[in-house]
């Protein structure tokens, strides 16, 4: 059974083992972590928009030939904590297999701690994130 990446691991670890007041903090560091778009890219066109984020928040998913997952993501900066999302699973999931990739557990946000700290909607957004990259993950290797 594959686990989830350990990159991806060690990030849910720090959040759930941190106390909340410095939670946040964290989370915001990650708003910065999301790579951004590559040059030449049109913008959200071609990515999947999550409806259920409050701010306008685009993905999509690719299996390379190496068999790795890139995942892009397009969400504006003046929202941090649905960037945060994008940031931890950018860096959490950089280089992991589609197996990888799919065996992430759905309440990742909850372990992390993360429901004590920010709002439930913005939790569901963060969810649907995961759900919506593990579905093109699963298209894409079907």
């Amino acid at each position: 059974m594959p686990e989830m990446p350990s990159k991806l691991a060690e990030i849910v670890e720090e959040f759930a083992g941190a106390p909340r007041d410095v939670v946040l903090e964290m989370l915001l560091e990650f708003s910065d972590a999301v790579p951004p778009l590559p040059a030449g890219h049109p913008g959200s066109a071609g990515m999947e928009q999550v409806v259920e984020c409050q701010t306008p928040f685009f993905l999509r998913v690719e299996v390379t030939s190496e068999g790795t997952v890139d995942t892009l993501f397009d969400c504006p900066p003046e929202a941090p904590t649905t960037r945060a999302f994008a940031g931890i699973l950018a860096e959490g999931l950089a280089g992991a297999t589609p197996e990888q990739v799919l065996a992430v557990p759905d309440d990742l946000y909850q372990r992390m701690g993360l429901t004590q700290a920010i709002s439930p909607l913005r939790v569901r957004g963060g969810t649907a994130i995961l759900a919506r990259l593990k579905r093109q993950v699963r298209e894409r290797t079907g």
